[in-house]
């Protein structure tokens, strides 16, 4: 789980790829370089604290002068991630460009690659993030454990499907969809087909994959740099819900070794032959005999990465900053026997009191408690925050009582900061 050495199929640098480059880097006065993060999200102000850390300054591509990360950078571009003059001008003068979402259409990308750009991870290799049928043929070239699946055009091609696999069937748009957006899963036969005569309509591309029987999801997060090194962090045990990623166990408790090695393998290979640069997670399904299947692909930091800001010797974050800017990858150890994040999810109705004080309450109660807001607002579902538990060095991963109580401690914390409530019936202001 620490750093590899460089890999045979390392990038080629964005420079060498077209033109001369028309947005020559610049530093900062300190000497450092400049990256920029296209998407003014969570996961962008979380990449942002990474760089102070590192001495540098996160440009940030946002939206709304709002967004989370565009509230904390001091160096922030305004405009859509669809227009490629917001996309220059973001990119003007830095030493990578790079993204805390995968919507960026690539044409735009490739023009920047032409222009001199270092774009990261690149076009050539997002459009797997992007697009779930591409995504699905590569890695079933590359051998890769995958569903079955075909691309729909018509309700016949559904029908064709579901009658050779069985019935559900899941459907999935091909594009866009996130957080169990964009996926259909019914038993109902007339019902399927009504989703996708609807969806195809409605000018949505779809594909079909056989519904799984798995016993768990799994992540395999993983780094990779131009130069070609790898790292990779401990397997990861995510639960859903609602189609949301809801708790993180890190390691995931269980897992046979030859397991957790081959996910491994399997996340660096992917990472080597699509040509990611930055962190990516392939997200897994475990089956009931142990087998291995890749669900999907994120080439950016990642939910399931969340845990390590506190339970790794490098987080995510910073590793990303390192991939992009090709400088040697960190140590990706875990530094606990197990770590349990619990994302901070919005209450049906925000509380009456104010999140300040919930935080209060919190810390008096649970001190140990590593908590990380992205100031967001209130609304049902939403993802304002996560909390990370991080287990005593006296536990084991492998002790199932041990690895529940961390667990319930970090939903304890998160479902109190979203819901103002004590799940264990605790009364904050009793004597």
């Amino acid at each position: 789980m620490t750093a590899t050495p460089p890999d045979s199929a390392a990038a080629t640098p964005a420079s060498a790829a077209g033109d001369a480059p028309s947005h020559p880097p610049r530093t900062l006065p300190t000497g450092m370089p400049v990256v920029a993060m296209v998407g003014g999200g969570q996961l962008a102000r979380m990449t942002h604290q990474a760089a102070i850390a590192l001495g540098q300054t996160l440009r940030v591509l946002a939206a709304s002068p709002d967004d989370p990360a565009a509230r904390v950078s001091p160096d922030v571009v305004l405009g859509s991630h669809t227009d490629l003059d917001a996309l220059r001008s973001a990119a003007t003068g830095v030493h990578a460009l790079t993204f805390d979402h995968e919507h960026v259409p690539t044409e735009h990308l490739e023009v920047l690659q032409r222009e001199g750009v270092s774009v990261q991870p690149p076009p050539q290799a997002l459009i797997y993030a992007q697009d779930k049928l591409a995504m699905r043929r590569r890695l079933a070239e590359l051998g890769a454990p995958v569903p079955p699946f075909t691309e729909l055009t018509s309700v016949d091609d559904l029908t064709a499907f579901g009658d050779e696999h069985g019935w559900p069937v899941v459907i999935k748009s091909a594009r866009g969809g996130y957080d169990g957006r964009g996926v259909w899963i019914t038993d109902d036969v007339d019902e399927a087909q009504r989703i996708v005569a609807e969806q195809l309509a409605a000018g949505v591309p779809l594909i079909a994959e056989e519904k799984v029987s798995w016993r768990r999801e799994l992540s395999a997060m993983v780094a990779r740099s131009p130069f070609g090194q790898g790292a990779s962090w401990p397997v990861v045990e995510t639960v859903q819900l609602n189609g949301q990623c809801a708790v993180v166990i890190a390691p995931a408790p269980n897992l046979r070794a030859d397991i957790e090695a081959g996910a491994e393998q399997l996340a660096l290979r992917i990472a080597a032959e699509l040509g990611v640069v930055g962190v990516m997670a392939v997200e897994l399904f475990e089956t009931e005999t142990g087998e291995l299947i890749v669900n999907e692909l994120a080439m950016r930091p990642h939910n399931s990465g969340h845990w390590g800001m506190d339970g790794a010797r490098t987080g995510q974050f910073e590793q990303h900053l390192r991939a992009v800017l090709d400088y040697p990858l960190g140590d990706t150890s875990p530094i606990a026997p197990v770590t349990v994040m619990a994302n901070v999810l919005g209450a049906p109705e925000a509380p009456a009191m104010s999140m300040d004080e919930r935080l209060h309450h919190l810390f008096a109660r649970m001190p140990d408690v590593r908590v990380h807001l992205y100031g967001k607002g209130e609304r049902k579902d939403r993802k304002i925050g996560h909390v990370n538990v991080l287990g005593d060095a006296s536990g084991s991963i492998d002790d199932p009582q041990y690895v529940a109580a961390v667990r319930e401690r970090a939903e304890r914390a998160a479902h109190w900061l979203s819901h103002g409530v004590w799940t264990d019936g605790w009364d904050s202001h009793g004597d």
